[in-house]
């Protein structure tokens, strides 16, 4: 009988881990991994394999599962540990109804604190969108270019929940968009954003960014739709 292949041969550890730095390391090494499908969904993760792995002890382990977690990259389920979350979570348009909750108050709290290094950075996230063809990176940047004008919230809980939204989004991104066929409809999007929070008119920026997101989730829920006669293909 063949063995199965363990997802955890995939993940390079080069070299000790100083004990400082052990948690972030094993964050970002297992974010990585997970974003690009190394670490498929459904894959569990346990505490002292991942120990073993990265030659540490247990708890560096448990707070970069932790913070995964907080992420939705992961989920804690009974009887197996941590798991690779599914690339969507439940119902698509109630995910994104949460986000623009979520992201408009953030960046109606952001707008006033910008200032024009904050604009110039998310003017080139959005120049190397239009170049960009490789959907891993296209994740990436949409993500950083959101989190560009909301950074400035004073609200961290706010924030470490927007982000969370973003990692979701990026990851589901990462393996659909092309299928999709997500592209200049979005860049436009995201210059009009960028134009409104520069002319610092909040309700208006808010506004742009309540429809490009419901413009984001009318593609995706029909995406979804389309691929539920082939068993719901985008969730495995």
């Amino acid at each position: 009988m063949t063995q199965k292949p363990n997802p955890l041969s995939s993940i390079p550890v080069s070299g000790p881990i100083p004990a400082h730095l052990a948690r972030s390391v094993i964050e970002e090494t297992l974010r990585s991994a997970i974003l690009d499908g190394r670490l498929p969904c459904g894959t569990a993760l346990r505490q002292q394999d991942l120990a073993d792995l990265f030659g540490v002890s247990r708890m560096p382990v448990r707070e970069a599962l932790r913070q995964l977690e907080a992420q939705s990259l992961l989920h804690v389920v009974a009887h197996k540990g941590a798991v690779v979350a599914p690339l969507v979570e439940g119902d698509a348009a109630e995910t994104y109804a949460l986000r623009i909750l979520l992201e408009s108050e953030a960046l109606r709290l952001s707008i006033p604190l910008l200032d024009d290094e904050d604009f110039a950075e998310a003017a080139r996230y959005i120049d190397d969108l239009e170049t960009q063809t490789d959907y891993a990176e296209i994740g990436r940047l949409n993500r950083l270019f959101h989190m560009t004008l909301y950074r400035k919230a004073p609200n961290r809980r706010l924030l470490s929940l927007v982000e969370s939204g973003l990692w979701e989004e990026e990851r589901f991104l990462r393996f659909n968009l092309e299928a999709m066929g997500l592209g200049k409809l979005s860049q436009e999007d995201h210059r009009e954003l960028l134009r409104a929070a520069q002319a610092r008119d909040t309700a208006l920026t808010v506004t742009k960014l309540e429809n490009h997101l419901n413009r984001g989730v009318e593609v995706i829920t029909r995406y979804l739709n389309s691929l539920e006669p082939q068993g719901k293909k985008a969730s495995t």
